[in-house]
């Protein structure tokens, strides 16, 4: 039997499973501007949020843009163009691979470890001031075991398996 369009979008909008979408979504974008205000209060101005994610999660690697691509989850993101601008604002160094020519590796120039390090920084202030809250390790551990099972869950349903 199937549901109106307007039962639908009801059962859609006050469902747990509609909520978690949503609040990861909200997070997502809170923590961007968490890391916007870090990046202005140390007047940082080249390099943007998402930028300097892309960066922090290269960290010690020397990678391509496809293997950046693949390992992280660049929202909304031109992972390419971000990467072109990095490379222009000297955070990151790119080299032709020496085993394939055609492949190019990026890691991060000296002023790219600063501003990972930055970040790394800003992270563990973060966690110092969770320390004492409700936010235990313990409870940060249940979270990600429930959205590493979402996301399992989701990449099933991208799978030809998961649609039938």
């Amino acid at each position: 039997m199937a549901l109106s369009p307007q039962r639908s979008n009801l059962i859609a909008m006050t469902s747990p499973y509609y909520d978690s979408i949503q609040l990861i979504e909200r997070l997502h974008r809170h923590f961007l501007d968490v890391l916007k205000v870090e990046l202005d209060r140390k007047n940082i101005q080249d390099i943007n949020n998402v930028q300097s994610m892309i960066l922090f999660n290269i960290g010690d690697d020397e990678l391509t843009v496809g293997e950046l691509t693949i390992r992280g989850y660049y929202l909304g993101s031109n992972v390419s163009y971000n990467v072109k601008k990095m490379v222009e604002n000297e955070y990151l160094v790119q080299e032709r691979s020496v085993h394939d020519k055609r492949s190019i590796r990026v890691k991060l120039s000296e002023k790219g470890i600063e501003l990972k390090n930055m970040i790394t920084e800003m992270f563990a202030r973060h966690e110092e001031r969770l320390a004492g809250t409700e936010l235990s390790a313990e409870r940060l551990n249940d979270l990600n075991a429930t959205m590493r099972m979402l996301e399992r869950f989701w990449a099933g349903q991208t799978s030809y398996a998961g649609s039938l």
